[in-house]
């Protein structure tokens, strides 16, 4: 029971407007808040201070509604809230909450005055394709295996030492994929982001040696036009990846320009010799040289105008719907060199030249948000905000971790509390409609399978708060079927497809991922479920976020729009929990949506304001539909 605000619509006017435009903000402060006199809110223009006054509009079931008119003054406008109690004392209130003291401005709410991204962004759900570990064709049994590959059988386990971890070969293809299109469809997903289908001398392909074409292994040019067409046909969205960092030692710019200074693709590259046969490479790995984007005309062949690689996969008859960007948070960076502005606005301003209606995703480790202001990436692959603290808290006391094969130490155990710290620390810092893109992954291809480490019971729990919480939930090809590897070249394996039509008692455990057909249906069934429940709900896709009870082993928040409102209880035990019946509106209309809790009603009387008891058996992840907020 504190004073809210966030960037939806029920308390922004206009989260796109032009440079110039006022916008109405709202906060909305609670009767058991006491008395407040005044309400202003401090924006930050051109690094100076500005107040504006607000007004009490409206008082609805508990809450005061307080308005007032902001100019958007800055591509990226940050403000804040003044409350001034009835007693003279006030506090601030920002993204990342209530403070008594004066606060960063780097924790500032922030409005985007920047080309806003497609409205299907808040309401898509991702599945991550691995393509030569996906689905296999017929097709595929006719095409040699090349030279630096380990060919391996479907059912094979994944090899993840060197050489087998890079060159394991299971011959996965385009006509595969689109062969379970019917499948991604049914699963209730919407976007389907392929990890590279260029080109390379790995089964990951992150080491192009083209960009010019579609790897033959996986079918050729032809068969991503077919696979493109095929998902659009069935409502799917599909988004490529691209290795703006580096690419291969094999890539044909710098096959050109090894041991050729006077080659135009030299420039392309950073140098450590005159001869041009010493280079800077990603990591240090030398079959990945790192790309020099003070050149023009690597800018012109990549990432520039409507000839370039970003323009000509988004164009008929491939058609991509974006793309994702690979080690982005790297991308152009090197010593003293820092062209990442640069190159990703020049790759959306080449996206919006060829259709608007596009997103641009961008890998970042770690603090992603510096580089995620709305100026270019809709939304970040990261793990800071949301996989990390979700690990922390439901994985297994203990467990140890790795990245990229490298042991990191023990994951640690976190409280709700920290969690909640965790999250609501990294994701204040995004612009809301940025973080409205940023991917809630559990797992990716480069880390170990949630599963692997979750605590009994905790995979509902995790992937509900992974369609619940603000961003783009998603699947991790195989984490809808209980896979499970300690490591993310493990995670890669081939997806067991006999699994998920066998009779599911039969007790047969696949040889190359543990599975079985019990386990694959069962979480089948429930990331299916949990898919529609995120896509029913408006109040999920595009509505505000609140907290109402953080304890160490329970959470509950709700996400509140204009139409509904949706409760979740996310618990790692059983838990029961009081709130203040006040604390949201529409008890009498409750409704469960998933899961199994008790809800008992004590309203407010005479002498008392009133409660309501949520109870669960845990770990348990539910949700409730309540009434929709009004503003009044």
């Amino acid at each position: 029971m504190q004073p809210h605000h966030d960037g939806s619509p029920l308390y922004v006017s206009e989260d796109a407007p032009a440079l110039g435009d006022s916008v109405r903000v709202r906060v909305r402060i609670p009767h058991e808040f006491g008395p407040v006199s005044a309400v202003r809110t401090r924006s930050n223009p051109d690094r100076e201070p500005r107040f504006t006054d607000a007004s009490l509009v409206a008082s609805a079931s508990g809450w005061d509604w307080w308005e007032a008119p902001l100019e958007i003054e800055n591509p990226v406008h940050g403000y804040r809230f003044l409350i001034t109690r009835g007693d003279g004392s006030s506090v601030w209130l920002n993204a990342t909450g209530l403070s008594r003291t004066e606060t960063l401005d780097a924790d500032d709410f922030r409005i985007v005055a920047h080309a806003a991204p497609p409205l299907w962004v808040r309401s898509s759900v991702l599945y991550q394709v691995f393509p030569d570990r996906f689905a296999r064709s017929l097709a595929a049994d006719s095409r040699p295996a090349p030279e630096w590959a380990i060919p391996a059988r479907w059912d094979a386990p994944v090899d993840d030492v060197p050489p087998g971890r890079a060159q394991q070969f299971y011959g996965g293809d385009l006509d595969g994929a689109a062969e379970r299109l019917d499948y991604l469809a049914d699963l209730g997903v919407t976007l389907v982001y392929l990890t590279p289908v260029f080109p390379g001398r790995s089964n990951h392909r992150y080491d192009a040696t083209s960009f010019e074409h579609v790897d033959e292994l996986l079918g050729g040019d032809d068969a991503l036009a077919q696979f493109a067409a095929a998902a659009h046909q069935r409502g799917l969205k599909v988004i490529g990846d691209l290795t703006t960092n580096h690419c291969g030692d094999g890539h044909e710019w710098f096959q050109a320009a090894y041991g050729h200074p006077d080659a135009p693709e030299s420039e392309f590259f950073y140098w450590l010799n005159d001869e041009h046969t010493r280079y800077v490479a990603w990591l240090g790995v030398p079959s990945l040289p790192k790309l020099n984007w003070a050149s023009a005309e690597l800018r012109r062949r990549f990432i520039e105008g409507p000839d370039s690689v970003v323009a000509h996969w988004l164009k008929p008859p491939y058609s991509f719907d974006g793309w994702r960007i690979d080690v982005a948070n790297m991308t152009g960076r090197y010593r003293d060199d820092d062209f990442n502005t640069e190159v990703r606005r020049i790759i959306r301003n080449t996206m919006v030249e060829v259709n608007p209606d596009t997103i641009l995703l961008g890998e970042s480790t770690n603090d992603a948000a510096p580089d995620f202001q709305g100026d270019a990436w809709h939304g970040a692959m990261t793990y800071a905000n949301f996989t990390r603290p979700v690990w922390g808290w439901l994985s297994q006391p203990g467990s140890p971790s790795t990245y990229f094969g490298q042991p990191v130490g023990v994951i640690p155990s976190y409280t709700g509390r920290e969690l909640v710290d965790a999250h609501t620390r990294f994701a204040a810092a995004f612009p809301w409609r940025v973080l409205q893109g940023t991917m809630n992954a559990l797992d990716t291809h480069d880390v170990p399978r949630f599963g692997a480490h979750a605590l009994p019971g905790a995979v509902p729990v995790a992937f509900g708060l992974s369609v619940t919480l603000p961003g783009i939930p998603v699947v991790w090809a195989g984490d809808e079927f209980g896979l499970t590897a300690d490591d993310g070249e493990a995670s890669r394996m081939p997806m067991p497809w006999h699994l998920l039509d066998a009779p599911i008692d039969d007790p047969t455990v696949d040889s190359a991922t543990g599975a079985t057909a019990a386990k694959v249906q069962t979480t089948y069934a429930l990331y299916r479920e949990l898919i529609r429940l995120r896509r029913d709900c408006p109040a999920l896709n595009d509505g505000g976020m609140r907290w109402l009870h953080v304890g160490d082993d329970v959470l509950v928040f709700i996400r509140e729009a204009a139409e509904e409102s949706v409760l979740i209880v996310a618990s790692r035990t059983a838990a029961d929990v009081r709130l203040p019946f006040a604390a949201v509106a529409g008890w009498d209309a409750a409704h469960v949506l998933f899961g199994d809790i008790g809800i008992d009603l004590d309203p407010p009387g005479d002498e008392d304001e009133g409660s309501v008891r949520l109870r669960v058996d845990g770990p348990r992840f539910a949700a409730v539909q309540l009434l929709g907020v009004a503003r009044g």
